[in-house]
């Protein structure tokens, strides 16, 4: 099944499920996340839309928000990709390289991407895994099947603040910089496991081509890694790497521009489509 996060009106949103490409059952959850928290999601979404009594929106109707808006936990892996930690000239990890964002970076699939105070943005098309269950100190085995679903992300990353410290945060952090969506497509979806092809566009031009697959840490390790540390829930999202081909590995460096457009796709799941906005002239934090 796909699950999405709709917004209603200005200052709402609530939880829905994909029927095919018509448009979008309504669910009695604020959205994805808080639908996640419900011990028996699957089988409350599963007699939604066997009633079949709720609203659904036309898909042309539909404006998707963040997937997860109120993710109490938003864990990114660095340098996961084998050629992306070669273009950065590292050497392959025997631990991932983690980070972390807040809810409030997250925004919605077709939303603008509005940048303040940065002169070197960059892509990072991204696998996300979604939690669906507690996770503490789990192992790969029970870190695979708490895994809910995946979605698309892009880990957009203001590289000069990224390199002003050996800390990454404040590249990393920016408010409603990481598109996230456009939907949840549950696990059991994909009986194979994850093996996703993962791409990046700019303005149309291919810029990023990878497969999950060459991960040197695939989701499960990743969210059994990171349950030895700190609790992971339900509604909480790894984001998993990024391949080769970001700017700031490419000789001279290139980075996006006022008005570009960035697309990211992940077959099986879908794709996101967000216009970045470049507003300079705001303070630098010096």
């Amino acid at each position: 099944m796909k699950l999405a996060t709709l917004r209603i009106g200005e200052n709402s949103t609530t939880a829905a499920l994909a029927v095919g490409t018509d448009g979008y059952l309504l669910l009695s959850a604020p959205n994805v996340g808080d639908l996640l928290a419900r011990p028996d999601w699957k089988a409350f979404v599963t007699a939604a839309a066997a009633a079949g009594d709720s609203a659904v929106v036309p898909a042309g109707a539909a404006t998707l928000a963040a997937l997860l808006p109120t993710a109490g936990k938003v864990i990114c892996c660095g340098l996961n990709y084998a050629d992306h930690i070669l273009e950065m000239g590292r050497e392959l990890p025997d631990y991932p390289t983690l980070f972390a964002k807040y809810a409030d970076t997250l925004v919605g699939a077709g939303d603008s991407i509005e940048v303040h105070g940065s002169e070197s943005v960059d892509w990072e098309a991204e696998l996300a895994v979604v939690v669906g269950a507690t996770l503490t100190r789990a192992s790969d085995d029970e870190a695979a099947a708490a895994i809910a679903g995946y979605a698309v992300s892009n880990d957009v990353s203001m590289r000069d603040w990224q390199n002003r410290t050996l800390q990454w945060f404040q590249g990393k952090a920016f408010d409603a910089t990481t598109p996230l969506g456009p939907v949840l497509v549950t696990a059991d979806e994909f009986p194979a496991g994850h093996g996703f092809e993962v791409r990046g566009w700019v303005n149309g031009e291919l810029v990023q081509h990878g497969n999950t697959g060459t991960l040197v840490f695939g989701p499960a390790r990743l969210l059994s890694y990171i349950s030895q540390f700190t609790t992971l829930r339900a509604g909480d999202v790894v984001l998993t790497g990024t391949p080769g081909g970001v700017g700031m590995g490419r000789k001279p460096p290139r980075f996006l521009n006022d008005g570009d457009i960035l697309s990211t796709e992940i077959d099986g799941i879908g794709r996101l489509e967000n216009q970045i906005r470049i507003h300079q002239g705001a303070g630098t934090g010096h």
